[in-house]
């Protein structure tokens, strides 16, 4: 199992919108998730600099930022993207995190 780390940018004022957009989360959406190998995806928010970031295990090769291709996926960055950073197609700016220490 792969673990895959990276960190993305909330706009100011946004958290509680953020949070209640993904407990809504489109079941299909966690379909498409599920079925490409995500089985564990957790997202935390530095509440200082609005900061996200995200951790997942991998069950597969890709990550839920190789699904863009995928219609949901697109729908759903551009229902998130106006409140947080994204590029011209709306999905997430999102940076790769390197782990620097892991504790098994």
């Amino acid at each position: 199992m792969k673990t895959v780390a990276f960190k993305m940018q909330l706009h100011p004022g946004q958290v509680e919108e953020y949070k209640k957009r993904h407990d809504e989360i489109w079941p299909e959406l966690v379909r498409l998730l599920k079925e490409s190998g995500v089985v564990d995806y957790s997202i935390f928010l530095d509440e200082e600099t609005n900061t996200l970031f995200a951790l997942q295990k991998q069950t597969g090769e890709g990550s839920s930022q190789d699904l863009g291709q995928t219609e949901i996926v697109q729908k759903w960055w551009k229902y998130m993207s106006d409140i947080m950073d994204t590029n011209p197609d709306h999905s997430p700016v999102s940076r790769p995190l390197e782990r620097v220490f892991y504790l098994p």
